[in-house]
């Protein structure tokens, strides 16, 4: 595995700082001072987006108090109990400019409904709903991770930064039967057969896993709500107020009173309510296509009917975004997904993108063999469509670099590659994917290493350039959204240009760079006499020749214009 050496990074903690000028020997090179940033306005756009995704529980724990509800206080196997991190937590941070500071423009974080009571009892230890994904109650939020007012004040603090927010949905199933946590009605959900995997209907038409009852998606029968939630809205007293907006809901409309359309309503009530930016959806796969649909059209309406409310918090015009967990989707199948009896264009079915499950894989390749063929495949088949990009997340075992060895190599990877990132929290820290003693997806879960990078220059470095990289792809959305063409051969320099109406972003970029003085050639992109700004070293350049002249230890050049 290569590895790119960064210079001597002397910074403090979570902030890049200005390197102090200095005389260069090439008169081509000139240090200016700090600009605003970013430097003008860029627009948004999701195809080139950077989202950071956390477990809401392993990130910040912003309010202690709520650490213990419902009495989950049995013992747990390792990491699969609650651990404390809150809806609190991610707004603090927000606060402190860390997502920003990485050049975050949208968090996803994981399902903040509440969860089941009680905890599931299976060959890796006790299990609790810490990762949000076993619902119990879609009109609620679960107190350990905080209450609607801490998501209200999330949105608005993230919003005021320019981050987008990702709210993670579950349609696929509830949570796991407990002593504490009865199954819901026959007539909602099945509780078999187990998923096969092998055809559409033994993917669809099952539980995903053993004790994991699936919801009728399909179904457009009526169904009565369950007694047991009907018991709980009246003893929290808002049973009047549930039924009331259930009533109007159906009644503008016009759908049946099916499972899938209860829910529906639950989960776009928090767009409705709240101006949620997105979904990502989870098990897409799992669920009817149709299904799919008819949540974007609701989610649609939800937020069109927010912004018409409240004119003042518009972020821009972008439409309501939604990417789909298609487990084992890859960006070389196009638009549709095999399921070995059947195809499905999930993108025809209310979907922007789809997570790519294909990058880890190839990661092992050299840059140009990654960024020309993802390049080629989403201006070609995947037109107008994205995908985004992971190397890490919480429930692949086997993720690029699982030893954290290279975490430089990593952030040049994931943040360079064309498309939406996914920077899974951590991956700037190179927080440890190998827990002692965790069994499974659990050691992916680890608490966020906060103590690691308050304490160690190497983490501090770390995160440093991936702060670099990902302030640059934020302020050029010719980085995710744009078309690559290689200039370079060695030094390897590439091109990034994207271009909507009259808007114009273009960008150079050098991996690979010789430490010292380095030659950098944008013949034919930029021409002589431009002016171009290397916002990793902070250095101004001129064009000559056909190339740029540098002079650092950096092993990366960032190029912009530099009047940007």
């Amino acid at each position: 595995m290569r590895k790119l050496l960064i210079a001597s990074i002397v910074l403090p903690i979570f902030f890049a700082c200005k390197n102090e000028k200095k005389e260069s020997p090439q008169e081509t090179i000139v240090m200016r001072d700090s600009l605003p940033e970013p430097r003008n306005e860029k627009p948004f756009v999701w195809e080139g987006a950077n989202i950071y995704f956390l477990l809401t529980d392993r990130f910040n724990n912003g309010n202690p108090k709520n650490d213990i509800n419902f009495e989950r206080t049995d013992s747990t196997g390792t990491l699969r109990g609650f651990m404390g991190g809150d809806l609190e937590g991610i707004t603090q941070k927000i606060e402190e400019d860390y997502f920003s500071e990485l050049g975050i423009n949208a968090i996803w974080f994981t399902p903040v409904i509440e969860q089941i009571h009680g905890a599931t009892d299976e060959s890796t230890g006790n299990t609790h709903g810490y990762h949000g994904y076993w619902a119990k109650d879609w009109t609620a939020l679960d107190p350990n991770f905080g209450t609607k007012e801490d998501l209200e004040n999330l949105v608005k603090t993230a919003h005021k930064k320019g981050i987008r927010v990702l709210m993670d949905v579950v349609l696929n199933h509830t949570g796991p039967v407990t002593p504490k946590d009865s199954v819901w009605p026959e007539e909602w959900v099945r509780t078999n057969p187990t998923c096969e995997f092998t055809t559409y209907e033994n993917t669809t038409a099952c539980t995903l896993v053993d004790n994991l009852p699936d919801i009728r998606t399909e179904s457009d029968e009526p169904v009565e709500l369950p007694d047991a939630l009907l018991a709980k809205w009246k003893e929290e007293g808002r049973l009047s107020q549930e039924l009331d907006e259930l009533q109007l809901f159906f009644e503008r409309t016009g759908y049946p009173r099916a499972p899938r359309f209860y829910i529906i309503k639950w989960l776009t009530d928090y767009i409705h309510d709240l101006g949620i930016d997105g979904y990502r959806v989870d098990t897409v796969k799992h669920v009817n296509e149709n299904a799919w649909a008819d949540l974007y059209k609701e989610a649609t309406h939800a937020f069109d009917t927010w912004k018409k409310k409240h004119p003042d918090d518009i972020l821009d015009d972008a439409p309501f975004y939604m990417v789909g967990e298609v487990y084992n989707y890859g960006i070389s199948g196009g638009r549709e997904f095999d399921f070995g009896d059947r195809k499905v264009d999930f993108f025809n079915y209310g979907f922007k993108s789809l997570i790519n499950f294909e990058l880890k894989e190839d990661a092992q390749q050299g840059y140009e063999t990654i960024f020309k063929k993802y390049s080629s495949l989403l201006h070609t088949k995947l037109k107008n469509k994205s995908v985004v990009n992971y190397l890490t997340s919480h429930d692949d075992g086997e993720p690029y670099d699982m030893e954290r060895k290279d975490p430089i190599r990593s952030a040049n990877v994931l943040l360079l590659t064309p498309g939406a990132s996914q920077v899974y929290y951590g991956d700037e820290t190179a927080r440890s994917l190998v827990i002692d003693g965790s069994v499974g997806d659990a050691t992916l879960r680890s608490f966020m290493n906060w103590e690691e990078l308050d304490s160690l220059s190497t983490t501090q470095n770390t995160l440093v350039h991936w702060q670099k990289l990902g302030k640059f792809r934020r302020d050029h959305p010719a980085i995710g959204a744009g078309k690559h063409k290689r200039l370079g051969k060695k030094p390897y320099v590439f091109s990034r240009t994207y271009m909507d109406g009259e808007f114009k972003d273009k960008v150079v970029i050098g991996l690979d760079l010789p430490k010292g003085k380095k030659s950098l050639w944008v013949k034919g992109f930029f021409g002589d006499g431009t002016k171009l700004y290397d916002t990793y070293s902070e250095t101004e350049v001129e064009v000559r020749n056909g190339k740029v002249l540098l002079e650092n230890d950096n092993t990366i050049a960032l190029l912009e214009l530099a009047n940007n």
